[in-house]
């Protein structure tokens, strides 16, 4: 399989997910992306279009933490910023969005890491 496709297939898989989930005010919706040396994560309210909290491997606050770990460290300590500031901006009930990506590895670091920092799923 060509690059081209595997990033077109993944691209299908988050639109069949997405016609699904939604992010409300009440219940806004937390996006994971993954490249391949980076991961980021948003909370999202899909009705207003706004993004609400953001964290990611590149953010200035975490770099210092980034040095030397591993990825799916790093993707740890992404999922415990962003529970931290989702908890800080009042949003304590989220959906998750995989983005198209396998619930294994970094996705799911940063999925469980975020429920350990105390937002439901």
């Amino acid at each position: 399989m060509g690059a081209k496709n595997r990033s077109a297939a993944r691209i299908r898989r988050h639109a069949r997910v997405r016609k699904h989930i939604s992010g409300t005010p009440s219940r806004p919706r937390l996006s994971v992306f993954r490249s391949l040396s980076e991961i980021y994560a948003q909370v999202i309210d899909d009705e207003a279009g706004k993004t609400l909290v953001s964290a990611s491997s590149i953010d200035t606050e975490l770099r210092s933490k980034m040095e030397g770990a591993k990825k799916v460290e790093q993707a740890r300590l992404v999922g415990e910023a962003i529970a931290q500031r989702a908890k800080d901006a009042g949003i304590t009930s989220i959906v998750f969005d995989r983005g198209g990506f396998r619930y294994t590895g970094r996705v799911k670091a940063l999925a469980d890491a975020a429920r350990e920092g105390g937002l439901q799923f």
